[in-house]
């Protein structure tokens, strides 16, 4: 027995020197060697739960808490416990263990901010760290107060509120990244990106006096801030700045995964519909494992909705169903989804089915409707349903008397030729400004509007009461009181006597203006021509004057070279012969002069020259009534067709193939 406690007081020895030199592999073997000799030692227990912690078992760690629980009391080890359990990604349970500890020690209330950040709930997680940093002092201040601004800059960025001037100083390059980020979620971005330089300035001064620091290791101790850097420049539509330092990232393969699916994503969202290839890659990046507990819920929201929209555009609707799907089942009351799925049906030209998708959408939601009737809205005029789409927008309550809502309507009414409709929507808006806003820029530009409107539609008795309350807010509108008048002429032509009194004289609105001076001044673009002076109006001039120009003679046609002036031409000459009264068509079985026949390039004038009855010693042929052997004769020889060379008709019989050189590719 004696020997037995001197081995285990040996082995304590080895387990405290260890764990001062860190190292906690070669500790927990002597701590498992204490247990064989003492099962159920609390302190033993509790040393090897420490030792997997630091080796990176949690969950070796929290069996043995888990197995232990009646050895080991639950105040003793509530620490390692919800350390365990937050390690490993189970965020609740550790809540739930933290709360159940009676004592809350410093380091516990640490990680009861840390666990509350990830949950996204910053205002306790806040306050948690106020407390912390008031009432204590240590030299894990700094970290506490880098983990405060985190927490500021998370509210400023994922809920919009305005942060507190906490007076946090920016010595470190964390505590300046995250005022950045804090930057740019109110929308400073000039400003966060001078934070951003200042941190990479002191980052490269606090990791250069480390010389074991290699260059390599200081890159990608910086891809983070250069990430949030070209996110700056993306917004400010510097894209192709942006893409170029998002590609310097991804290069360097930074171990935090968070940071690749965020510069991957953005990447995404730049190439949009190009380059699909390059995104299909990216968006590999993105399904990492572990990238969920590494980001904010907001993010990856977004990451999901930009691989349903990758989807969409690689053409793949299965897979962009069934994302946009899944996305509707874990957002119900998020419009992204429903609109992503009816992008999906308008490519595949379902539009019915879409504006029933939106109108379910917006029956259940009325709430977050706006953005989807103005959809509902666009897919009606992309099928030409005018009235329609006015319906829909006039349904939305939040745009309904806004000044662009308003001309849109009035815009389209008028193309539908809708005019009342046109004047009813002015005139609900005018009763909204007048009510709500009197007297505003926005209710008088609409009166005036309504009333220009209703004067060039003729409407000008309808335009009366809108040009009279121009006209009284401001009485020195000539313009305003010129209309007026005019739309009083045709209904009480004394009211517009009466207004015509107000009209300034015509010596108040002549201008001392020299027009020859004016015309004749540098940079005139158009002088005025003087008129030719005119001594008589349509006086008759007889031939001798002298100021008459000479007529010119017109010549005569040129007449055919076998044009006959006597003859009487024939009425039907510029009818086809077809359609001629004389044509009788071609006379059959007349055996036509055989041209060709022999040998290539033979004419029929050798045979004509052989045949004896066509020979001078033959009688002549009788000539036709009216007509001289002569005239015969002349007739004949106009008539002879000169031969033409046939072109010889194509081979039937295939060429022979030539024998190839010896030698050549492929032999003979």
């Amino acid at each position: 027995m004696a020997s037995g406690t001197g081995t285990v007081a040996s082995l304590w020895t080895e387990v405290n020197r260890c764990g001062q030199n860190g190292d906690f592999t070669r500790a927990l073997k002597a701590v498992n060697k204490i247990l064989d000799v003492v099962k159920d030692d609390v302190t033993a227990l509790h040393c090897k739960i420490v030792c997997l912690i630091q080796n990176g078992g949690f969950k070796e760690a929290l069996n043995v808490i888990n197995t232990h629980t009646k050895s080991l009391p639950s105040e003793a080890i509530v620490f390692e416990k919800a350390y365990c359990e937050y390690r490993l990604n189970r965020v609740e349970n550790a809540l739930k263990t933290i709360k159940s500890a009676a004592d809350q020690s410093n380091k516990l209330k640490e990680l009861y901010g840390q666990v509350l950040y990830r949950l996204e709930r910053y205002d306790d997680c806040q306050e948690v760290y106020n407390d912390l940093i008031r009432n204590s002092v240590d030299e894990y201040e700094e970290e506490r107060k880098t983990n405060l601004s985190a927490v500021v800059a998370a509210q400023s960025a994922w809920e919009k509120v305005a942060p507190e001037d906490l007076g946090l100083p920016e010595t470190t390059y964390e505590l300046c990244y995250n005022a950045a980020c804090t930057l740019i979620g109110q929308g400073q971005l000039t400003e966060a990106m001078n934070k951003l330089r200042q941190a990479e300035d002191l980052c490269r001064g606090s990791l250069a006096e480390d010389s074991d620091v290699t260059e390599e290791e200081i890159e990608s101790e910086l891809a983070i801030i250069h990430s949030q850097m070209a996110y700056i420049m993306q917004l400010q539509g510097r894209t192709e700045d942006a893409l170029q330092l998002y590609n310097q990232v991804i290069k360097l393969k930074p171990t935090d995964v968070g940071l690749l699916a965020v510069t991957a994503n953005n990447i995404i969202t730049i190439n949009k519909d190009q380059n699909v290839f390059d995104s299909k890659k990216k968006v590999k990046l993105t399904n990492a494992d572990g990238v969920e507990y590494k980001l904010a819920k907001k993010q990856i929201q977004t990451i999901e909705f930009n691989k349903a929209l990758l989807a969409m555009y690689t053409n793949q609707a299965d897979q962009c169903r069934k994302l946009s799907s899944n996305l509707q089942a874990q957002n119900p009351g998020h419009p992204r989804p429903v609109l992503i799925q009816v992008a999906q049906l308008n490519r595949e030209k379902q539009h019915t089915k879409a504006i029933e998708l939106l109108q379910n959408f917006s029956d259940q939601h009325p709430e977050k409707a706006s953005g989807i009737k103005l959809t509902m809205a666009q897919l009606y005029l992309t099928q030409a349903h005018v009235t329609k789409a006015c319906d829909i927008l006039r349904s939305i309550e939040e745009f309904k008397h806004k000044q662009g809502m308003v001309s849109a309507l009035v815009t389209m009414y008028a193309h539908e030729e809708d005019i009342d409709s046109a004047i009813d929507v002015f005139s609900q808006s005018i009763q909204y400004y007048k009510s709500e806003q009197p007297g505003s820029a926005a209710h008088l530009s609409l009166v005036r509007e309504a009333a220009n409107f209703k004067l060039k539609y003729g409407r000008k008795k309808e335009a009366i009461s809108d040009l009279e309350q121009l006209w009284k807010q401001n009485t020195n509108d000539v313009h305003t009181l010129a209309q007026l008048i005019s739309a009083y002429s045709l209904v009480d032509q004394d009211k517009a006597k009466s207004l015509s009194k107000h009209l300034p004289s015509p010596d108040t609105m002549a201008f001392n203006v020299d027009v020859d001076e004016l015309e004749n001044s540098h940079g005139a673009t158009y002088v005025r021509k003087k008129a030719a002076k005119v001594v008589g109006e349509n006086l008759p001039k007889e031939q001798g004057q002298g100021d008459l120009k000479k007529k010119k003679k017109k010549k005569k046609g040129k007449l055919p070279k076998n044009c006959d002036p006597k003859s009487t031409p024939d009425l039907e000459r510029w009818l086809p012969m077809r359609e001629r009264s004389y044509y009788r068509g071609k006379k059959k079985g007349k055996k036509k002069e055989q041209i060709g026949k022999g040998t290539q390039g033979a004419t029929s004038g050798a045979s004509a020259e052989l045949d004896a009855s066509k020979t001078a010693s033959s009688p002549p042929t009788s000539p036709r009534p009216g007509s001289s052997t002569a005239g015969a004769s002349a007739a004949a020889a106009s008539n002879v067709v000169p031969p033409r060379q046939q072109k010889p008709a194509p081979s039937t019989r295939k060429k022979q193939p030539q024998k190839k050189k010896k030698g050549g590719k492929g032999g003979w």
